[in-house]
């Protein structure tokens, strides 16, 4: 229970943040043909985690609790990216080079593919 207390606490600061810098960096911009808030704060959200789980396998330095906080909680809320980028570096460093691109191709294919079949959906039942 103290680890889901953890990670919607975090979840919530992630969201928030997520909000408040996507919206800053595209207001910034002031440019609507491309979603630089979205870029921003995915490329922060991965540099972030990679250097903290640099930081965390080097000097073991993230209790469970405080990894769910951080990892899943915050840095989730704040981009599921930042995971996906993540998890596919660990792929590689570990010498699965298959599951690594197979994960690149499903959440970025795959992920495209569902947005548009949702879209695809809400179309139709709302037209």
């Amino acid at each position: 229970m103290t680890n889901i207390l953890l990670v919607g606490t975090g979840g919530f600061i992630g969201s928030v943040l997520r909000y408040l810098v996507g919206g800053y960096v595209q207001e910034s911009v002031k440019r609507l043909d491309f979603p630089y808030g979205t870029l921003a704060v995915n490329l922060i959200g991965c540099f972030v985690i990679g250097l903290l789980a640099q930081i965390g396998e080097k000097y073991g330095m993230f209790s469970n609790e405080s990894r769910a906080f951080i990892f899943i909680g915050i840095l989730g809320g704040f981009t599921t990216f930042s995971s996906f980028g993540n998890e596919t570096v660990n792929l590689i460093r570990q010498n699965f080079m298959t599951n690594a691109l197979m994960n690149i191709g499903a959440n970025v294919i795959l992920g495209l593919l569902a947005v548009w079949l949702g879209r695809l959906l809400g179309h139709l039942i709302w037209r």
